[in-house]
């Protein structure tokens, strides 16, 4: 029945209307129609138009309602659509120029890994110095603390030096000691670092640093063996740091079979090496600079040695000569006890402080032939004394030199035989070490060819020692009666 009432309502389709004409297929056309062939003929008069206005006046309803409500979205729906047109053959553009370029950046993508890949046989400079900086990145710390090394070598060694002055404390020198300790650990652990890595031109700098710094330290060293108040235990602590960081002062045996106990031995303390010349030189200096202290003494000596000669040339007369001599020499008196009070004290602390830090050898034949025979060639001048067999006779000289030139001076008998006495303690004292030069007495008077009497000038010393001789038993026998 649906299609019948739809041909009968064609007719009245084509009445002036904005709306379009609703198709017979469609689903609310045909129920519409389904529904108004099951209402009878008064209801499609009289209650039908009702409902129908009804439902147009909801629908208007609804409509302002949803055009108040979305009237922003429905705007730019309209302005999007409007638009669609354009843009949809824009995009199917693109999307074909995508599709055309993907091919080549395949191919790219291909090159790109194939030219920075990661692998260890690739030579690529690029990523040479891409790995060097990345390597550079991850080990920055540890590089910056391989370039400290030098400048903390140089502030240990630096703060030793001026802590470890001749009469710093126990505090100070201990602070001293552990400096010291710290930069021979620091110059340890370069070289280490050089063993491992001899290529490096960042190691070799450092460690050339480090040899400079050293080189500083031993001077340091050198130098603090010339102080004033050198100890023992201070002088055996800067020998031992000599011979860390000048190990060629100190050279190994070249046998090992020799016995520890020889002077060539690496585990005992008699290798001398040229540590033992050293440490006299340096003693002798600092020996000198303190006998250099009394130049003012030593002036009016000299003055007063010329002003003896001037009187000894313009005096006549056998009782005036006689008076002329023995006058005169206190200032020279003054200036020889002085000297050899300086000389008895020094040469006896540098003598058995050598002997303390270097002890004498004690090897065999054996152990002598076979250092000299240690390379195979037979050595007539090996092996060399020790630097302390000449030394007490350097220090003799010294002192005969003086007295030859300032002894003449002392023309009073008493003060020469007090000099003379001081002189015979001054050898006693060298001769508990065994360097007794007593007997250079008996020839400091061979240069005095003007006294007439001369006789009595060459037994002075026989009465000198006589006396001195006498004394000492004394003291013996008072030592000994104590000790019992």
């Amino acid at each position: 029945m649906a299609d019948p009432l739809y041909e009968l309502l064609i007719p009245y389709f084509d009445t002036p209307s904005p709306r379009i004409p609703p198709s017979s297929t469609d689903p609310t056309t045909n129920a519409y129609l389904s529904r108004l062939t099951t209402l009878p003929l008064s209801s499609l008069t009289s209650s039908e138009p009702q409902s129908l206005a009804q439902s147009t006046h909801s629908l208007l309803l609804s409509l302002q309602a949803l055009s108040k409500r979305s009237h922003k979205s429905i705007i730019d729906s309209s302005t999007h659509l409007s638009t669609l047109g354009t843009t949809l053959p824009v995009l199917a553009q693109s999307t074909a120029s995508l599709r055309d370029a993907l091919p080549k950046l395949d191919d790219a993508a291909i090159s790109f890994s194939e030219t920075y890949n990661l692998r260890a046989e690739n030579t690529n400079p690029l990523l040479d110095r891409r790995r060097k900086a990345l390597l550079l990145s991850r080990n920055i710390d540890r590089l910056s603390d391989v370039l400290d090394l030098p400048t903390l070598l140089s502030s240990a060694i630096s703060s030793s030096s001026n802590t470890a002055a001749p009469t710093t404390s126990n505090a100070t020198s201990s602070n001293a000691t552990l400096n010291y300790a710290s930069a021979l650990d620091l110059n340890a652990h370069i070289k280490r670092l050089h063993g491992l890595y001899p290529d490096s031109p960042l190691i070799s700098s450092v460690s050339l640093q480090a040899e400079t710094a050293m080189q500083d330290m031993c001077s340091n060293l050198i130098a603090s063996l010339r102080g004033n108040s050198l100890k023992l235990a201070s002088a055996m602590r800067t020998i031992s740091w000599l011979r860390r960081v000048a190990p060629e002062l100190d050279p190994t045996p070249a046998n090992p079979s020799i016995s520890t106990t020889s002077s060539m031995s690496t585990s005992g303390g008699s290798r001398e090496g040229a540590l033992g010349a050293l440490f006299l030189v340096c003693r002798l200096s600092n020996l000198e600079q303190m006998l250099s202290a009394l130049e003012p003494l030593r002036e009016l000596a000299d003055q007063e040695t010329a002003k003896l000669k001037n009187q000894s040339g313009a005096v006549k007369g056998e009782k005036e000569r006689e008076k002329s001599k023995w006058e005169g020499g206190q200032q020279t008196e003054r200036y020889l006890k002085r000297y050899i009070e300086i000389f008895r004290e020094q040469s006896f602390a540098i003598v058995s402080m050598y002997r303390s830090i270097f002890p004498a050898p004690a090897a065999t034949p054996e152990g002598l032939k076979g250092v000299i025979k240690s390379q195979g060639v037979e050595d007539p001048f090996q092996p060399l004394p020790s630097a302390l067999g000449t030394f007490p006779s350097k220090l003799v000289r010294m002192l005969e030199e003086i007295l030859r030139k300032y002894l003449p001076n002392v023309r009073d008998r008493s003060s020469r035989d007090s000099l003379l006495t001081q002189v015979l303690y001054c050898a006693g004292s060298l001769g508990r070490l065994g360097g007794d030069f007593s007997l250079i007495l008996a020839f400091l008077n061979e240069k005095e060819d003007e006294s007439d009497d001369e006789e009595e000038d060459s037994e002075e010393w026989v009465e000198v020692i006589r006396k001195h001789r006498v004394l000492a038993g004394r003291l013996e026998l008072m030592v000994g009666a104590k000790d019992h």
